[in-house]
């Protein structure tokens, strides 16, 4: 079965959080323990997660 445009595009997408993510851990180890704590508190708190998108994708 093709895909709709629309999930090529969710896909699209899901590769341009990948990549931001490769970025995100090629600037950590140039970042001190203090912002590594700021930065991953700030992780954390983010809504929605990548588990969060997951669990949406898995209920259906």
């Amino acid at each position: 079965m093709p895909l709709s445009g629309e999930a090529i595009r969710l896909m699209n997408y899901i590769d341009d959080v990948s990549v931001t993510l490769r970025r995100v851990l090629a600037f950590i180890p140039t970042l001190s323990p203090e912002e590594r704590a700021r930065v991953y508190s700030h992780l954390r708190a983010s809504k929605p997660s990548a588990n969060d998108v997951a669990q949406a994708l898995e209920a259906e």
